[in-house]
C-alpha cells in the first residue's frame, strides 16, 4: 500500500471493517485523514468503526467531522441523529433529524 494515497488506507481500513476488526480499520482511517483531513466518507466510516466499539463520544465527533466536510449528506445527519440519540442527546438528535429531512427533499 502506498504510505502516502489516503484512497488505499481508507479501502484497507473497509476491508477490515467488514471483516470486524473494528480498530484495524480506525487505525488505517486515522492513516486517511491525516493524508487527506476533508475526506468526509472516511470520517463516517471511522465514526461506524468507533460505534461498533461502543466508543460512542469518538464516534460523535468522527460523524461531526464528516458532516463539517459533508454538509449536504443526508444519511450522515442521520448518523448523526443516531448517534446523539444513544447518548441521550435529544435535542441535537432532532435537530440532524430535521436536517436529513429537509436534505432528503431537496434531493432530484
Amino acid at each position: 500500500m502506498a504510505e502516502t494515497d489516503p484512497k488505499a488506507f481508507y479501502k484497507s481500513g473497509m476491508g477490515k471493517f467488514v471483516r470486524q476488526d473494528f480498530a484495524g480499520a480506525v487505525e488505517d482511517f486515522k492513516k486517511a485523514v491525516e493524508l487527506a483531513p476533508q475526506y468526509g466518507d472516511v470520517h463516517q466510516s471511522m465514526a461506524h468503526a468507533y460505534e461498533k466499539l461502543g466508543d460512542l463520544d469518538a464516534a460523535l465527533e468522527a460523524a461531526q467531522q464528516a458532516a463539517q466536510c459533508s454538509p449536504d449528506d443526508f444519511l450522515l445527519h442521520t448518523s448523526l441523529s443516531i448517534l446523539y440519540q444513544r447518548k441521550g442527546m435529544i435535542p441535537q438528535a432532532e435537530a440532524e433529524k430535521a436536517i436529513a429531512a429537509q436534505l432528503q427533499q431537496r434531493r432530484p
